[in-house]
């Protein structure tokens, strides 16, 4: 059950969907796919905003299992790639499912593709009425479909669900105009227009997943998932990262 506390006034957004790269769930040394305490950590940020009252909807990838193209690089033809990559996202939905409910947060996964055994399947007005009624929402499988990025995905589920705000969570504090892991002078911009990204081509998301969120003018905040106040901050205001928006 969600707490009403003070805080749930001061959200800056009611509804939101987290983007979740499936890499950030890797441990970097051993090389397990699924690291406990990162996932530990992840979920707990998501618990602090749920308990405020914030109708969250998350979007993994599977990268840290699987990703399509890697497959045709072994022989494997995109499209069977593709749909192991979004089994792959199903595995860490219910890894981030199992460990949200042992800390109390009521969660459901809606897969894109049925498998009635271990997620409901991908309805909009069942995963909208599970908004409303206060359950985090995990979407797995993608969309179902080969060649779109759960970056797409992403996307596509902000706008049926009418999310106010994409958080797309990795592994640097925004965006910047080269990349800061190579380049000292990197500049890291605060805010930026759809068109301002285009034109000095910022690597935002995939192309497919910018310009749905583009042409329906849905915000995209880009944050850095190892600060662990960065959720908080992002919806309650708090000046963080980099906003893209129309």
């Amino acid at each position: 059950m969600q707490s009403d506390t003070p805080a749930k006034r001061e959200l800056k957004y009611k509804r939101i969907i987290l983007k979740l790269s499936g890499e950030v769930l890797k441990n970097p040394e051993t090389g397990d796919p699924i690291d406990p305490d990162v996932l530990m950590r992840i979920c707990k940020q998501l618990k602090e905003i749920w308990d405020f009252g914030m109708e969250i909807g998350v979007v993994v990838g599977g990268g840290n299992i699987f990703r399509g193209l890697q497959g045709e690089g072994k022989g494997i033809a995109r499209t069977t790639g593709d749909y192991m990559g979004m089994l792959a996202t199903v595995i860490n939905s219910m890894a981030l499912m199992d460990c949200l409910e042992k800390l109390g947060v009521v969660t459901r996964v809606l897969s894109a593709i049925r498998m009635d055994e271990v997620a409901e399947p991908f309805v909009l007005r069942r995963a909208t009425r599970h908004l409303e009624r206060g359950r985090l929402v995990i979407f797995g499988a993608g969309t179902g479909n080969p060649y779109f990025s759960t970056d797409t995905t992403a996307a596509l589920r902000a706008n049926e669900v009418q999310a106010e705000i994409i958080l797309k969570a990795t592994k640097v504090d925004g965006i910047y105009d080269k990349d800061p892991m190579k380049y000292a002078d990197a500049k890291k911009y605060d805010e930026l227009t759809y068109m301002e990204c285009l034109a000095q081509r910022l690597n935002v998301m995939d192309s497919t997943a910018f310009s749905l969120c583009m042409d329906n003018n849905v915000p995209i905040l880009v944050i850095d998932l190892n600060d662990p106040s960065a959720i908080r901050k992002a919806v309650t205001g708090e000046s963080i990262g980099t906003l893209v928006h129309e």
